[in-house]
């Protein structure tokens, strides 16, 4: 197994190993994009390869200071200091094709967090999800014991770069809670247990874009 190739600014860690499933999934719709809790924007950077428009938001700014320094000179690229819980950022920035959050959804509440983010998706666009989700029960905790191992040669291997100077918390709601509330929130969304203690969450919204 040969690591992947890293361009400048590039890093690994058990969130980016999740991008490049991401902008494949984004370069089949196109147009614009959206990546919720973008922090140093580094999934921003890699989607406008794909994407004709692509906007970060984040609420830090040591984050988004260093977004803006990444994304010099990448004219479809910008990112803004948001807060995606307020009306007035849904007006201002509009529906995109494709809408990303990678390891935020469990720093807002659950159901208000879903349909904010659902509320930014065009008529046949798509929200994607890599989130965390807390054990429940003896299942959950054989099953993240079990990923230790896998997970610790995988960054050693990556040489993972853990920290990136943005804010990190525990996830609060197991994996069946957020199941849960998505089928009810986001009727047809499809939700699957990944690697590096991660799920993914993938909800169409219906229409033609």
């Amino acid at each position: 197994m040969i690591p992947e190739k890293r361009e400048r600014h590039d890093y690994w860690n058990h969130n980016a190993v999740f991008h490049r499933e991401l902008v494949r999934d984004a370069a089949a719709r196109g147009g614009r994009a959206l990546d919720v809790g973008c922090g140093d924007g580094l999934l921003v950077q890699r989607l406008a390869g794909v994407c004709r428009e692509v906007t970060g938001v984040d609420n830090e700014s040591a984050a988004l200071l260093r977004a803006r320094r990444r994304l010099a000179g990448t004219p479809s690229a910008h990112v803004l200091d948001a807060d995606i819980m307020s009306g007035a950022t849904a007006e201002l920035l509009g529906r995109f094709e494709t809408v990303t959050c990678v390891a935020v959804l469990h720093h807002l509440p659950l159901e208000a967090g879903l349909r904010a983010l659902s509320g930014f998706v065009a008529p046949g666009g798509r929200l994607c999800v890599i989130g965390l989700a807390a054990d429940e029960g003896p299942g959950d905790r054989a099953l993240s014991a079990l990923s230790v191992l896998p997970n610790w040669v995988a960054s050693r291997w990556h040489r993972e770069a853990a920290d990136i100077g943005v804010p990190v918390a525990p996830p609060r709601e197991s994996l069946r809670e957020i199941r849960a509330v998505a089928a009810r929130v986001l009727p047809g969304c499809r939700l699957r247990r990944r690697m590096y203690w991660r799920y993914r969450l993938t909800w169409d919204r219906p229409g033609t874009a």
